[in-house]
């Protein structure tokens, strides 16, 4: 059976919320912060070198990144509607996506975070991780348009991997001008597999 390695407060959060949605079997492999450091506990490295979540196991395979991690699911366990395949016109445009979703987009909200533990020596810095904040919701935003969902209209592993990236920016004030991306995170978060996985993973300060 395919193991998550959780831990929490962390993006494997959306690992568990696509498995609820695609109603695969699975097994949480439970980890905690450092309440002191933040940091993961040293046993994660029992299973990857980097130590890191998500990590998965499946059949013999150890898959670390959240984007492979999706993928590799998806591929493994979703139906054949859920996602493009290769032949798709659109489907390197989904690939984009997705590790947009965990490369750049990423970037100026992990510099938000370490940068906010350094009080005002961070000042210098806040005006350009805002607008590179803003930059990246803005063209999030320009990709949903007035849609539900981020690729033709229709959930799929993309809108669990964009969803890290507005909890993140929500958490920062950065979705205030971008109506569009309120509305798409409130039904994420409304979805019942979504709450499913908030219970099964526990603590998760980025959904609420």
């Amino acid at each position: 059976m395919l193991q998550v390695h959780h831990l929490n407060n962390s993006r494997s959060q959306r690992i568990l919320w696509l498995l609820e949605e695609l109603k695969a079997p699975y097994e949480i492999i439970y980890y905690k912060r450092d309440l002191e450091t933040n940091l993961a506990p040293e046993k994660l490295k029992e299973i990857h070198m980097l130590g890191k979540s998500p990590v998965i196991t499946d059949n013999g395979k150890v898959i670390i990144e959240s984007a492979a991690i999706s993928t590799y699911i998806v591929d493994q366990y979703a139906p054949s509607d859920f996602s493009p395949n290769k032949d798709d016109d659109d489907y390197y445009k989904y690939l984009e996506l997705m590790h947009y979703a965990e490369g750049s987009a990423m970037l100026p909200m992990l510099l938000l975070l370490y940068s906010s533990s350094l009080g005002k020596n961070a000042e210098p810095l806040m005006e350009r991780i805002f607008s590179e904040i803003n930059l990246h919701v803005g063209y999030l935003s320009e990709c949903l348009g007035e849609n539900d969902f981020f690729f033709r209209n229709k959930f799929s592993g993309l809108d669990t991997m964009i969803s890290f990236v507005l909890e993140a920016a929500k958490i920062s004030d950065s979705l205030k001008s971008f109506p569009n991306l309120i509305n798409v995170l409130n039904k994420y978060q409304s979805r019942p597999a979504y709450k499913k996985a908030l219970e099964k993973g526990g603590e998760y300060i980025l959904g609420s």
